[in-house]
């Protein structure tokens, strides 16, 4: 597969992430969505996680992968450039 493909793919993807992150900051408010912090999980007494914990949860899961998806295209672009 060509490398411009791959690249084309993959800024694609990232630039998908990042409207769902930004979306997902912007509706649930900056407070509740970086509330987690991600180093550690508030739980209920029956160990169920809160909504907020879910919501800060999947921020951080986002936030990472958009900036693995930069990394790698960044490393793409100066193989194709």
């Amino acid at each position: 597969m060509n490398l411009q493909i791959v690249y084309n793919i993959l800024l694609g993807i990232c630039l998908a992430v990042a409207v769902v992150f930004a979306t997902l900051v912007f509706v649930t408010g900056k407070g509740d969505a970086m509330s987690g912090g991600g180093s550690s999980v508030r739980t209920t007494f029956k160990g169920k996680a809160s909504f907020d914990d879910q919501i800060s949860r999947v921020t951080l899961y986002l936030g990472v992968a958009f900036m693995l998806l930069a990394l790698v295209l960044d490393w793409l672009g100066t193989r194709i450039f």
